[in-house]
């Protein structure tokens, strides 16, 4: 199956191709982009130097510099910018919902979270490498080399479109470790999108925290099934921890379920509350509903999106 029409159909491409992602809190790169910068100068006034990465022009190659050290640099000129974007996908066991294997991957990709989370990631990517700006994508349940970039251009939407389709969801995620690290690692500052269910047994602030003092703008894509916030059952029933396998037995009646739903509503309000407060945008999302609908209007309306 080719991750091109998995993830991004042509029809979505065409409208993403419009777009380009925004930082009202980060300060831009000094390496060309789509965007203009607000510093003064000239397109061809030296700044600085930079690490290659792949899909940089070539052009803008330090050849002197190469011929010398053998490491390649990139020529940062002083009027032209590019945004460091970040997308962060959460891809923990409690992702994998509804349960899908592969004699059931047919089940569509808006009603599971871990296909509807990596439409997002690669929606988002996808406009960033349009706008050749600074891309990293990682999957935060996974070793700090299964990510993919940094990278800039179109030529490597491709690249990241299998790489992104690619990613499992398996495991327990500790959120707040997760960011902590990747805030440790990240070596430029930029816009940082979570995409994530938010089920972590340590919580999520601290790690939103780490990734502020770091300089990231931050926003949060809360990725939820319908059926974790309405459940449709009642009865007595045995669940299953889908990420530590523990066993719990419950009677559900009427009560409870609605016990259980004030509670699941108190819990996004206070998840919102804490983005507030941090100053990190909150994007609360319910599988089901469009996924591109997030990028089109939902994230154009917080600033994020253009």
């Amino acid at each position: 199956m080719s991750a091109t029409p998995f993830l991004l159909d042509d029809a979505i491409r065409r409208k993403l191709d419009a777009l380009m992602l925004m930082g009202s809190k980060v300060r831009a790169g000094a390496i060309k982009g789509e965007r203009r910068s607000s510093r003064r100068g000239t397109s061809i006034e030296f700044a600085d130097y930079r690490n290659y990465a792949p899909g940089d022009d070539l052009r803008r190659l330090d050849w002197n510099i190469y011929a010398r050290t053998e490491r390649p640099y990139i020529k940062l000129l002083e009027d032209e910018e590019d945004l460091a974007v970040h997308v962060l996908l959460d891809n923990s066991a409690s992702m994998n919902w509804p349960l899908i294997d592969d004699e059931n991957y047919a089940l569509p990709a808006e009603s599971h979270k871990l296909r509807y989370a990596q439409r997002l990631a690669a929606g988002l990517a996808y406009i960033s490498l349009n706008s050749n700006d600074h891309l990293t994508l990682t999957a935060i349940n996974a070793a700090p080399d299964a990510q993919f970039g940094p990278a800039r251009g179109r030529r490597q939407s491709v690249g990241m479109l299998r790489h992104v389709q690619a990613i499992g969801a398996g495991g327990v995620t500790d959120i707040n470790a997760a960011l902590t690290a990747y805030s440790k690692r990240a070596a430029r500052p930029g816009v940082c999108f979570v995409i994530s269910d938010l089920f972590s047994p340590s919580g999520y602030v601290d790690g939103l925290k780490r990734l502020l003092a770091k300089g990231h703008e931050v926003a949060v894509l809360h990725v939820l099934s319908p059926d974790e916030v309405e459940p449709p059952l009642v009865g007595d029933l045995r669940l299953i921890d889908i990420e530590t396998g523990s066993p719990q037995e419950i009677s559900l009646d009427a009560g409870m379920r609605a016990l259980y739903m004030e509670q699941v509503a108190t819990w996004r309000d206070e998840v919102r509350a804490d983005c507030a407060r941090l100053g990190v945008h909150y994007l609360p999302l319910l599988t089901g509903s469009p996924w591109e609908q997030a990028i089109l209007f939902d994230l154009r309306r917080l600033g994020l999106v253009k």
